[in-house]
């Protein structure tokens, strides 16, 4: 590199400096670097150097901006890039572009890239679930930082901060969506890598759901409070509500079965493994059809509703759209919630209710697993729940069924008395 001239501007002598109305003219401050003073009174650093064997001018920016200090350093790296066999004028470019990447490949523009290119293998609900999540717990804390850019940390204190408000599975779905918007970015080139998948023990285990449920001892005023509502309900709501209270299946599982499911005749009821809570699941799903032996008062119920939804394919359809659709997993709730067990009860709640009161009348926990549809989690003893608990099943759903009965007329009996 050349000596530096002892000769050299000061900032006052470029602060001074006027335009010259004929020509620009430089004030030179060495080592190629020199002020070019314009007619209109821009005043420009610029320096020379010899790339490749050939003279060139290199721009470096416009004063007051760009002040002498940094001028002088701009031009030193130059020379420094130069020596090491590279052209300025490409690595400012290179430069340039990174920065330009970087705001295009922000975290949301590549978020929004990746749920647009998903929406055709998605539910109009999951992409609009999706997108509305992003937009309210990630976006405004890392959405306009590059992608690259996004540290641990950051993810880190957002995921914190869904969990402070308790919402533990709203924090594990975002974590996941983050983490697939980073492997997207690393599949086009916009991120190294997905930090995500580092954050294995971040966030804090959800605490275990339990749905409300009363005790068996509330059962007979529950039961006295639906059965002097009967007669307001919609007849397909009050069979759904009596046979949640018999069966003791999930929800779902009762308002989206269908007619072909059941064989009164024979009274068993088989829904299909991809009904079934276990059967769902995406990874080794139970395949295995659940049967209901099916108490005689549930054959009588289920009887009288074919007279209403036979013709149809729900047992439960919809008002709306009865041919498509079943009923709302919201019916039973609101039923609940005439009878004054809102927040005290639910449909799941029935099977808590049931098992508890079974347990308490020493049938074995063995048997009402299997009519939970629980999966057995050790293997040796799942080998034994086999075919030989069906007349044990049927058993215990036909007491409970005779048990419920009894309740309601010890509750007929009271009336009477009363009357």
């Amino acid at each position: 590199m050349a000596t530096r001239l002892k000769r050299q501007l000061t900032d006052r002598q470029i602060k001074n400096a006027k335009p010259d109305a004929a020509k620009p003219y430089r004030l030179t401050d060495g080592e190629g670097l020199f002020l070019e003073v314009t007619p209109t009174g821009s005043k420009i650093w610029r320096m020379r150097a010899r790339i490749n064997n050939k003279q060139v001018l290199l721009t470096i920016g416009k004063y007051p901006a760009v002040q002498l200090a940094s001028a002088r350093k701009d031009c030193e790296e130059a020379h420094t890039l130069i020596q090491q066999g590279l052209d300025p004028r490409l690595v400012k470019k290179e430069k340039r572009d990174q920065l330009a990447a970087a705001a295009a490949n922000t975290f949301e523009n590549l978020a929004r890239e990746w749920h647009e290119n998903k929406l055709t293998g998605w539910k109009e609900k999951t992409a609009s679930d999706i997108i509305h999540r992003l937009e309210r717990e990630v976006f405004p804390a890392i959405g306009r930082i590059p992608i690259s850019e996004v540290t641990h940390k950051q993810i880190i204190a957002l995921l914190r901060t869904i969990e402070s408000r308790g919402a533990f599975e709203i924090a594990k779905r975002t974590k996941a969506n983050i983490s697939r918007v980073f492997s997207y970015a690393v599949q086009v080139g916009a991120a190294n890598r997905n930090p995500v998948a580092d954050l294995v023990d971040v966030l804090k285990p959800a605490p275990k759901r339990h749905f409300n449920a009363i005790k068996p001892d509330e059962l007979p005023d529950l039961l006295r409070a639906f059965d002097s509502n009967q007669a307001r309900l919609f007849p397909v709501t009050r069979i759904a509500f009596n046979l949640l209270m018999l069966l003791f299946m999930r929800t779902s599982e009762l308002i989206e079965a269908e007619w072909s499911e059941i064989d009164l005749g024979k009274g068993v009821w088989i829904i299909p493994w991809q009904r079934m809570k276990m059967g769902k699941r995406k990874i080794n799903p139970d395949m295995t059809d659940h049967r209901i032996d099916l108490p005689e008062q549930a054959i009588a119920l289920l009887k009288e509703l074919h007279q209403f939804t036979g013709h149809r394919k729900y047992l439960f359809p919809s008002q709306r759209d009865p041919n498509d659709k079943p009923m709302s997993n919201g019916a039973i709730l609101m039923v609940l919630k005439r009878l004054g067990y809102r927040g005290r009860m639910t449909g799941h709640g029935f099977r808590t209710l049931a098992v508890t009161a079974l347990e308490e009348q020493g049938f074995r926990r063995e048997v009402l697993d299997k009519l939970l549809a629980h999966k057995e989690r050790n293997q040796v003893q799942a080998a034994y729940f086999r075919p030989e608990f069906q007349q044990e099943r049927k058993q215990v759903l036909q007491a409970w069924a005779d048990y419920i009965d009894t309740l309601r007329s010890r509750n007929h009996s009271r009336l009477l008395k009363a009357a």
